[in-house]
């Protein structure tokens, strides 16, 4: 029996999957991309809320690589071989007009993630790039310190010279990412770093929360504490929800929190004033009091705040919001003053990987040559995207990151 042994089996059909695919079939490489689910690019739909906000224009910036956390510096060759610019080439070459909007994001011009996806699959047919739908991995074949075949769930195995791992992580389960590979490069002696959910909403152990559900604060500070010391800290928009808070800023915050977590306690402070200092707040409080003394305060704190944010900024200040301002003490305004400043909530934990929208964790980098995303235990083994151990923020760095090492990965196989 003649069995096909293809140049390059990608696992994964995500956007890193594709690039790599894409980038090997545009070598001459004889290609089959391997996704468990229907279609491919499921999660990528996702993305900017279905807008597909697919780059960021300072993602490669090397003075800002430090988004990208303690690994940041496996990043270095993969965004020089092909970096933001590469990618706007790319996909202006595939016909997608885009538009940069705010905090350097980079979005298609029609506003839908589809294009992104049609793009890439016109890039895997022009190439001939085969696609195996309903192809569930089960597992890989190593022989003589290299991978000879990818095992199928259903039965049957697929023969290639080289593989591209691009499962992903485990985030949005439902869209089909699971985190299947990480037993299966476990077992062949890969490091994987414990996977954590990132970019997702907190939970905080304070039931007040509740009160101020759905309530936007924007450009607020935020500061993660661990015990008196600011170990991260963050500014931007935040919303309160049932049992805690999301937002922009927050969900920038959650990767390194839920690394900080196991070291123990962690608290929020939320300054609803990060442009003034305590000492600056006190004196307009103190003047605002001294020009309308026969306000009751509960009104005073609606015009500085919010109607629904005043009533919690008065109970965890203890004071009496029916009191005229006239009647407050020095010490009562310095404790308004403080609420004010530093909101305190105690973190409970980070919402599950239902709904987070990366995963920190993944194969550890220093098994990995960055400069063509080689296995440095198997030759013919290569990682892409969110399998790797790397996250950065929201805002189009976790696609760039799945761009470039998709392309690195597709571009250095030997065939």
């Amino acid at each position: 029996m003649n069995f096909m042994i293809y140049d390059l089996a990608v696992v994964g059909g995500g956007p890193a999957g594709m690039m790599a695919a894409g980038r090997a079939g545009e070598r001459g490489a004889r290609v089959i991309l391997l996704e468990k689910n229907d279609s491919l690019g499921i999660k990528l739909l996702l993305s900017g809320g279905g807008r597909c906000n697919f780059t960021n224009l300072t993602a490669d910036d090397k003075g800002a690589m430090a988004v990208y956390g303690r690994n940041h510096k496996f990043l270095f060759s993969a965004f020089h071989r092909f970096g933001v610019k590469s990618v706007l080439r790319f996909f202006a070459d595939l016909g997608v007009t885009t538009e940069a909007g705010d905090k350097g994001r980079v979005f298609p011009k029609s506003g839908r993630a589809e294009d992104i996806r049609q793009a890439l699959l016109k890039y895997l047919e022009k190439y001939k790039v085969e696609i195996r739908h309903g192809a569930a991995v089960s597992g890989l074949v190593a022989r003589e310190n290299a991978i000879r075949g990818a095992r199928l769930r259903g039965g049957g195995e697929i023969l290639s010279k080289n593989f591209v791992i691009a499962t992903g992580g485990r985030s949005y389960p439902s869209t089909g990412s699971t985190g299947d590979a990480y037993g299966w490069l476990a077992s062949l002696g890969h490091t994987v770093n414990t996977p954590r959910p990132a970019l997702t909403p907190v939970v905080v152990k304070e039931k007040i929360v509740k009160k101020l559900e759905g309530l936007s604060l924007k450009d607020a500070g935020l500061n993660v504490l661990a015990g008196k010391k600011i170990v991260a800290r963050c500014r931007g928009d935040m919303v309160f929800t049932s049992d805690g808070l999301s937002g922009p800023a927050v969900i920038d915050l959650s990767g390194r929190i839920g690394s900080l977590l196991s070291a123990g306690a962690l608290k929020l402070e939320i300054d609803l004033f990060p442009d003034s200092e305590k000492s600056e707040l006190d004196k307009k409080i103190r003047q605002d009091f001294h020009e309308s003394n026969n306000k009751q305060l509960k009104n005073y704190l609606v015009r500085l705040t919010s109607p629904r944010l005043a009533p919690v900024i008065l109970e965890i200040s203890g004071l009496n919001g029916a009191r005229a301002v006239s009647d407050i003490k020095k010490e009562e305004r310095v404790r308004l003053t403080g609420a004010l400043k530093g909101f305190i909530l105690e973190v409970k934990g980070l919402k599950g990987f239902d709904r987070a929208m990366i995963t920190a964790g993944g194969v550890a980098t220093f098994e990995v040559d960055p400069k063509t995303m080689r296995s440095r235990f198997y030759p013919n083994l290569f990682f892409a995207g969110e399998a790797l151990d790397l996250d950065g923020p929201s805002g189009g760095y976790n696609l760039q990151i799945c761009w470039s090492t998709g392309y690195t990965a597709g571009d250095s196989v030997s065939f």
